[in-house]
């Protein structure tokens, strides 16, 4: 994969001047690139080349220019165990050609070349500007970790070996991209891991050519089974315990650098509704709050269009009280009830959108007050009953209770076609849609995986953690995403017993 022209894949010369052209040409029109000419010794001629912001100067000047400069001519003569006991850094690497030293370079390391020495050397010197680690504000929690993942990939690699400090873990690193050169690692638990996963994990993503990738879903796109799909087919996470969770339970996890999210794989649509903090609280309230969670999916996806299927066709379901104050309150609307649906749904999103995207100052305030005032105006001018504003504000509310954005918005896009059918054919619209979605699940795929394990294919062991949040105690082995045989996470025996009280002395 050539970064840069034909010229730059020719072995290092000996002869500097050679070399200095060369990169000069290659880096032709690169105001950020700084070359450094010198004289070792007081006879050979050398030079360094970094990027402007990327190179520990202090440490350049320090440790690798001062003692090559100190050098007399009696005591310069080039060995290899003498370059490494005068520049005190212990990251150096030897390049044979300019295609090896330009993408060093380009990482941030210093090039350093010597006159007469075919070969050049990679100084690892890189350093620059990067985010401090912070909570994730995509996915909060009351009671856990409170540290997210960063753009920079040691500080992410790091915090995953500071959780899992088994020699298990294993990181493998591509280079993707022709001209980013981004830097790929694939991370995985040897012996808990199926090594068919692994590998095919790993050549999909050896299969990428493209010329650029600045975000982990550029690798999302290219390496999922089903691209046409609303529903995401991989987990995505700014969270380091949730990735090193995942990696204890056999699943794979992707750093991209550059970016802080994380992709985890494979993923169903289950593992997409549960919360890290759910295995933080006491079992009971993990399990009610996850049995919550799931109402209020069906809740996001199926509300506003039996309302509509309701009103329009099934009049006679309706409660005759209720009815009549429905009826009351829409006695002045001029749209029936899918417009009324559409128009509401249409302003609530784009009022939540607007609120994404405005300064987080003023974004809440906006989208809250904005909601408000339009809900009243838009019930005072009787373009909208107050039921109607009821029912998409109870499906606003549910569709925040999704922990993955990415699922939640798959459900905000397909309550709209669900909301035609329910509005031409009524319950049997909304069921029919229904169906195609369940039809839909059912086939998907994330990595080979079925979408909707352990249900379909049923996994009777594995529902203690889907149904239910069973006890730390009882989920005693990993899920079997693959033919591998469960790995054990812990012995039987575990649960807490209650002492024995001492019997007292009469």
């Amino acid at each position: 994969m050539d970064t840069f022209s034909s010229d730059s894949s020719e072995a290092v010369s000996s002869s500097i001047d050679s070399n200095l052209q060369m990169l000069k040409s290659i880096y032709d029109k690169c105001k950020d690139l700084h070359f450094h000419e010198f004289i070792i010794g007081g006879t050979t001629k050398a030079f360094v080349l970094h990027f402007e912001g990327m190179v520990n100067l202090e440490i350049l000047d320090r440790n690798v220019l001062t003692p090559l400069l100190a050098e007399s001519a009696e005591e310069w003569k080039y060995t290899e165990k003498d370059l490494s006991s005068l520049i005190s850094i212990s990251d150096i690497r030897e390049t044979a050609t300019l295609t090896e030293m330009v993408a060093l370079i380009s990482s941030g390391s210093v090039g350093l070349f010597i006159d007469g020495v075919a070969k050049g050397f990679a100084l690892g010197l890189a350093k620059w500007e990067k985010r401090s680690i912070e909570e994730p504000s995509a996915e909060s929690i009351i009671r856990g970790p409170r540290e997210g993942f960063t753009e920079t990939m040691s500080v992410n690699t790091s915090m995953l070996r500071r959780k899992i400090k088994s020699s298990s873990l294993k990181m493998v690193a591509y280079t993707v991209g022709k001209h980013t050169q981004t830097e790929v690692v694939l991370i995985y638990m040897e012996g808990i891991a199926n090594a068919s996963l692994v590998e095919e994990v790993s050549q999909r993503i050896a299969d990428i050519q493209i010329d650029g990738i600045l975000e982990s879903g550029y690798i999302e796109g290219l390496i999922e089974d089903n691209p046409f799909s609303p529903f995401p087919q991989i987990q995505v996470t700014e969270r380091p315990d949730v990735a090193c969770a995942a990696l204890l339970e056999g699943k794979v996890s992707i750093l991209v650098d550059g970016t802080p999210f994380a992709l985890v794989a494979p993923a169903t649509l289950f593992s997409l509704l549960q919360s890290p903090e759910d295995y933080y609280q006491r079992f009971i309230i993990g399990t009610f709050i996850r049995w919550l969670r799931y109402l209020f999916f069906f809740i996001t996806l199926l509300l506003p269009s039996l309302y509509v299927a309701i009103l329009t066709y099934h009049q006679e379901m309706v409660p005759t009280s209720l009815l009549l104050s429905i009826a009351k309150s829409r006695e002045d609307i001029p749209f029936p009830a899918l417009i009324e649906a559409l128009l509401m749904e249409v302003s609530f999103e784009a009022l939540r959108e607007a609120g994404v995207r405005l300064p987080k100052q003023v974004g809440a305030a906006v989208s809250i007050v904005g909601a408000l005032v339009i809900g009243q105006a838009a019930t005072s001018a009787g373009l909208v009953s107050a039921p109607m504003v009821m029912v998409v504000a109870i499906t606003g509310i549910a569709s925040f209770m999704m922990p993955q954005y990415s699922a939640g918005i798959a459900l905000r896009m397909l309550r709209f076609p669900i909301m035609f059918l329910s509005g031409m054919l009524g319950l049997l619209g909304l069921m029919l849609g229904f169906i195609v979605i369940v039809i839909h699940l059912s086939s998907l795929r994330s990595l080979g995986v079925p979408y909707l394990q352990p249900i379909a294919p049923m996994k009777g062991a594995e529902l203690k953690d889907v149904l239910i949040r069973a006890p730390i105690w009882a989920m005693r082995t990993c899920p079997k995403f693959t033919g591998k045989s469960n790995s054990t996470r812990l012995p039987a025996k575990q649960k807490p017993e209650k002492p024995k009280g001492n019997e007292s002395d009469d």
